[in-house]
């Protein structure tokens, strides 16, 4: 059902079974695929929204990047099926270096959450409460940031990894770990998380033993790495690349 006081711009393309509250706006370039539903006071343009997806009241989805070097570029935002943005949710397109965000399939941003231009968002990612991501972050499946945390632009967030209200992460976090503070530090591992997503015993203590020799052995990070190349756990080696890799340097202990 489309509400009578609903705008919508006629170039946009809404699938099968989609609800769109009162005084919602559909802008330019929007396509809406089957069995959404967006709440009322909701604005959406240049974006691709999955089926089942779940906006809500004066979310703001595909507006212009917050970057003073963009001149109205071609730019998309792309939403995941299954995803839900709550109440004053911002996800702002991309500029012209990638002309697109992409925010994955079954996430969840809770109240006032903003995802910035050109951030790539991985699946099942929570991001609570007025918890911000600045341009072109990176971000890995099955992340939870709590309440009011910010991420500096181009940082990096691995997978499977959990941040702590009101952290501000400046530098890449590790995959699995979990991290607090201004500025951020590694707390230890979500190994919580990591038992939910089915990982087994043997694999979680491969990766407690990879902390250990990162954070705790006292040897040089790349003296680190070169041990733990040795491992033959994919999680491990999942680590090891994602620092290999790290243009802004990693988060570490305190």
């Amino acid at each position: 059902m489309i509400h009578n006081t609903a705008v919508i711009d006629k170039s946009a393309v809404i699938e099968e079974n989609v609800e769109i509250g009162p005084y919602t706006v559909i802008g330019k370039g929007v396509t809406i695929k089957a069995g959404t539903v967006i709440g009322s006071n909701a604005y959406i343009e240049h974006a691709e929204i999955g089926a089942n997806c779940k906006i809500y009241n004066s979310a703001s989805i595909g507006t212009p990047p917050q970057d003073l070097s963009y001149n109205n570029e071609p730019s998309k935002v792309y939403v995941g099926e299954g995803t839900t943005a709550r109440e004053f949710v911002t996800f702002n397109r991309g500029t012209k270096k990638t002309g697109k965000t992409i925010i994955g399939k079954n996430c969840y941003f809770m109240i006032s959450a903003h995802v910035g231009h050109d951030c790539v968002i991985g699946d099942n990612v929570i991001v609570a409460n007025a918890s911000v991501f600045g341009g072109h972050v990176h971000v890995g499946d099955n992340v939870f940031f709590s309440a009011i945390a910010g991420v500096h632009q181009f940082c990096r967030i691995g997978k499977g990894t959990m941040t702590a209200g009101g952290a501000i992460i400046t530098m890449d976090t590790i995959p699995y770990s979990t991290c607090h503070g201004d500025r951020a530090v590694l707390s230890g591992l979500n190994v919580i998380g990591m038992k939910r997503r089915g990982m087994k015993a043997e694999e979680i203590e491969e990766v407690k033993e990879a902390y250990r020799i990162l954070f705790m052995s006292k040897l040089l990070l790349k003296d680190a790495l070169t041990e733990l190349e040795k491992s033959g756990s994919a999680y491990v080696k999942e680590i090891v690349d994602f620092i290999k890799t790290s243009k802004r340097g990693i988060v570490r202990p305190a």
